[in-house]
This record gives structure tokens, C-alpha cells and sequence, in this order.
């Protein structure tokens, strides 16, 4: 009986969640500007200068995505953030590291044109070449709805990750209960628990393994100055980011060459 009241109240947690994602994207103001490139180009570095062993696989430069294709923007497989963002990023490596783990990215920094893109797929609902990998129970036409897609992310700001851990032991990705850019609620940070206080709560969705793995990602992000996101164990902003109010449009590749 116990165990049932327990699965009850995730179910309607994750219902309540649903709805508050979409508040969750990025709002548009009088002062929000999307420019071509920042003023100062250094303020941006490529992680691995920084974090020399993180592991990337750049999901948007390769095929395996939602969309099923390489996605405008990503010229080169690697991954940029704000150099105020990647010191922290570094912080978070050396202490997992301690606890035997790399740390694994999916995207980082993400150019304008790459949303735009997201953007026109979302608006062709013939085109479900990866429905059943990334949105099996979804409806195309209610991504916006739910707020999967938006026409800004907080990603193109450039302090913003995607990421997992790495078991240095197993050789493996950590088993966090669902996939990078999963459209559903076993995405969620508080699904199978509460994130605020580590709690884990019995259900038929994710193991309590799998919870406790997210909440060792998660507790060294809020550690070394990220903030989460409620709709996704993966996603992490820095709170003191510098561009609070601007989004880049510059591709993803070698800084020297995007100077150019």
C-alpha cells in the first residue's frame, strides 16, 4: 500500500512538472539582442582547453538527434562556453574526478542559427524520422506547447551545458535513467524523487541507482555555481553567466577561425 501512495505521488509530481516547463524557456525583453559575435572573441574557449579530458560527443555536428541530421551551426565537432562558465565547468571536473568520474558533454555553447533550425523542423510534422528514439509519446505539434522548442535557448548565450557523467571504473556512461534530449518526464530532475533534498521515491520509472546518479551530477553543478533545469537532468546555466541578455549567432568551431 505503501509502495502504490508512493508511485501516486510521483505520478502527480511529474504531472505538476509537466506544466511548469514551460515557463521554463528563455522569455524575450526589450533587451534581449541577438549579435553575430561578442565583442571580445576570448571570452569564449573551447572546453577541452580548459578541461583537457572531458569527453565530447557533440550530438548536433553528428546525425544521432531529435532531428536526424547535422544541425546549422555546428561546423566542427567540439564544444564552446563562456570562459567564466568552462572555469567553473573545471571546478566540477576536478572534484568528480576525485570520486571517479569524467565528466561527458553533449552540447554547449549553440549558435542562433541551430534554434532556428529546431525551430522549422518543429513546424513540419511530416519529418518523424526520430520519433521513436527521442519522442515516442509525444505529439510533434505539442513540443512547443510543452516547451521543448522555443525560438531562444538559454544555450546560445554561452553559459549553458549538456552533460553527463563518465565511470572512469567501468569504462561507461553513468546509468541515469534516460537519454540526452529524451521529450518526456523521465527527463524530469525530480522524477522518482526530490532534487532539493536527495530523496528518492519509490517508483516504476527510474530506479533509485539512477536517481542517486543524477543527484551526484546535479549536487557538484550547484556546488561550483550552475543552476538547473526542471525538465532536464542534462541542462545547466551558470547563475553569474555574462551575457544574461544576448544571443550568439557564430558557429561552433575553432575560435581563430571564427575570428576571421
Amino acid at each position: 500500500m505503501k509502495r502504490t501512495t508512493a508511485i501516486i505521488l510521483t505520478a502527480l509530481t511529474i504531472a505538476l512538472q509537466s506544466i511548469s516547463c514551460r515557463n521554463e524557456q528563455p522569455k524575450e525583453s526589450k533587451s534581449d539582442t541577438v549579435t553575430a559575435e561578442p565583442t571580445n572573441l576570448s571570452d569564449f574557449v573551447a572546453i577541452t582547453d580548459i578541461v583537457p579530458d572531458a569527453i565530447l560527443e557533440v550530438r548536433y555536428f553528428g546525425t544521432y538527434n531529435f532531428v536526424g541530421c547535422r544541425i546549422d551551426g555546428y561546423e566542427q565537432p567540439i564544444a564552446l562556453l563562456t570562459r567564466r562558465a568552462a572555469d567553473s565547468l573545471r571546478a566540477v571536473s576536478d572534484e568528480l574526478k576525485t570520486m571517479g568520474y569524467r565528466i561527458k558533454i553533449y552540447d554547449a555553447y549553440r549558435p542562433q542559427c541551430a534554434v532556428d533550425h529546431f525551430m522549422r523542423w518543429g513546424k513540419d510534422l511530416n519529418d518523424t524520422l526520430m520519433k521513436s528514439y527521442f519522442y515516442p509519446r509525444e505529439i510533434k505539434d505539442s513540443l512547443f506547447i510543452k516547451g521543448y522548442i522555443a525560438e531562444h535557448s538559454g544555450h546560445s548565450r554561452g553559459s549553458t551545458i549538456d552533460m553527463t557523467l563518465f565511470d572512469m571504473r567501468t569504462e561507461k556512461e553513468v546509468d541515469m535513467g534516460g537519454t540526452f534530449d529524451w521529450f518526456g518526464r523521465e527527463s524530469h530532475p525530480d522524477c522518482g524523487g526530490d532534487p532539493k533534498t536527495g530523496t528518492y521515491i519509490p517508483n516504476d520509472i527510474i530506479t533509485e541507482q539512477q536517481f542517486n546518479n543524477r543527484m551526484i551530477l546535479r549536487n557538484a553543478m550547484l556546488r561550483h555555481g550552475f543552476k538547473p533545469y526542471d525538465c532536464e537532468w542534462w541542462h545547466f546555466t551558470l547563475k553569474d553567466e555574462p551575457y544574461p541578455d544576448t544571443y550568439f549567432a557564430f558557429p561552433v568551431r575553432e575560435l581563430y577561425k571564427a575570428s576571421k
